[in-house]
Parts: structure tokens; C-alpha cells; sequence
């Protein structure tokens, strides 16, 4: 096949011929590209112009280089709707990805002064901080940092929240959610967390800081949300 014709550089032709083959399903998730030298030879190309093309997509989150080995198909991108309210295990339920929380640590903390006034208590205290690896189809997708009140669940150190979510924790104490207020910013993390994210520390993450009200107005949780680019698609939509 011969992608010279047309007014596109190379690359970008055989960048939408490659993500034409991965959304089809010729080049499926977890299995490798044909190298380099096999897709010049198919395509009439050099292999610069396949390896510019490549890098495009792995720019994209499509495609990931493994040293060594070749170039990998990713699977498709988790879509995520910013204007629900609602945890991690339902949305990737929600999305037929199978879901699993690692705990790395769950501390009872003084709220000290900047968390003893979002909640509204004194800094002497007491809030949970739970630290939590968030995985879909035994993927890393985000790491999650989370701040409670201990007087709203005061037996949360008893609850394995690898089995039950923050939600329906909430659920069992009947709290009930209303609202939230979230910002979305990106940054790098540092060399543990990118580690536990399977991410080197030049790799950007999407931080999403989300304080969460009740229905009687009151804040009920503060966390951040490390998420990978590469895993998630985010949507909303706007009304007028």
C-alpha cells in the first residue's frame, strides 16, 4: 500500500492508518506493532516517517514503547463523566472494567489547621487519611489521596476499603452526598508514587482536587486523584 499520494505529511497519513487498525481491531490492545522495518516495507515508507507516526500516538496514550521489545497496542481509554458524582468502583463498573483498590496507608491524623477549618473542627482533631492505588483491569489508573472527619465514620479503621468504596461507606452511615467542587490541574509526582503508577517521574499525571459536600451543606471529604492521561478520557458537557 502506498500512503505517498495527498497533500498530509507521511507520518500523519500512516499516524491515521495505524489508529484506523487499532480502533478496528487489527492491532489488538496488549499485543505488538510490526516493527519498524515491517511497516515501512508495507506502507512504501522510511522508517523515520513510521517512527514519527508512532511517537504521534504514543503521545496520544494509544500506543506505549517497551525498551527492548517493540511497540505495544494500549487498550481503549476508560471515559469518565466530570459531571457525576460518584467513586471510583462504580464508574469503572459503570464502563464494564473490572475494578480493585490497593490500600497503601490508612492513618487516623490530626486535622491541624488547614483541614480542622475546611471541616469545620478544631485542629486537635481527628480525620482519617486514606492513600489508595486505584486499578482498572488490573491496570493502574490513579492513585488517591482522601481526608475524613473521624466523627462522620468513627469505625472506618475497622472497614476494609479495598472490598467496600468510600461511597458506600458512606451509604452504611447514612451520609448522603449532594455536591461537590472540583479542580483539575496537571503535574509530576514524585519517584514512589510515579513508581506505584507503573509511570517514570517525567510523565505528567491529571490531578483532580475535589471537596465534597453532603445535603445538609457540610464538607464530608477533601481528596486528590492522581490519574493517568494515558488510561482516562474525561467528558462534560455544557448547556446554555
Amino acid at each position: 500500500m502506498d500512503i505517498s499520494g495527498g497533500q498530509a505529511p507521511f507520518y500523519m497519513q500512516l499516524r491515521e492508518i495505524v489508529r484506523y487498525k487499532i480502533e478496528t481491531g487489527e492491532y489488538a490492545p496488549c499485543t505488538a506493532l510490526p516493527s519498524e522495518n515491517e511497516l515501512a516495507d508495507t506502507f512504501s515508507t522510511t522508517r523515520q516517517t513510521v517512527r514519527n507516526a508512532i511517537d504521534a500516538l504514543v503521545n496520544e496514550g494509544l500506543l506505549r514503547r517497551v525498551a527492548g521489545k517493540g511497540v505495544y497496542v494500549l487498550g481503549k481509554k476508560i471515559q469518565r463523566d466530570l459531571e457525576i458524582l460518584q467513586g471510583f468502583t462504580q464508574t469503572m463498573l459503570d464502563r464494564n472494567v473490572t475494578p480493585s483498590i490497593k490500600v497503601v496507608k490508612k492513618v487516623v491524623r490530626p486535622a491541624g489547621e488547614k483541614y480542622g477549618l475546611m471541616f469545620g473542627i478544631k485542629p486537635e482533631d481527628d480525620i482519617f487519611y486514606v492513600k489508595r492505588l486505584c486499578y482498572g483491569d488490573n491496570e493502574p489508573v490513579s492513585l488517591e489521596e482522601i481526608y475524613i472527619p473521624r466523627t462522620l465514620i468513627p469505625k472506618i479503621s475497622g472497614i476494609d476499603l479495598s472490598v467496600f468504596s468510600i461511597y458506600e461507606v458512606y451509604e452504611l452511615y447514612g451520609i448522603n452526598l449532594e455536591r461537590a467542587y472540583q479542580t483539575i490541574d496537571l503535574v509530576h509526582l514524585e519517584q514512589n508514587d510515579a513508581r506505584m503508577l507503573g509511570i517514570s517521574v517525567d510523565f505528567p499525571v491529571i490531578l483532580f482536587e475535589c471537596t465534597s459536600y453532603d445535603d445538609q451543606g457540610r464538607i464530608i471529604e477533601v481528596s486528590r486523584s492522581y490519574t493517568r492521561g494515558d488510561k482516562c478520557r474525561f467528558s462534560v458537557n455544557f448547556h446554555r
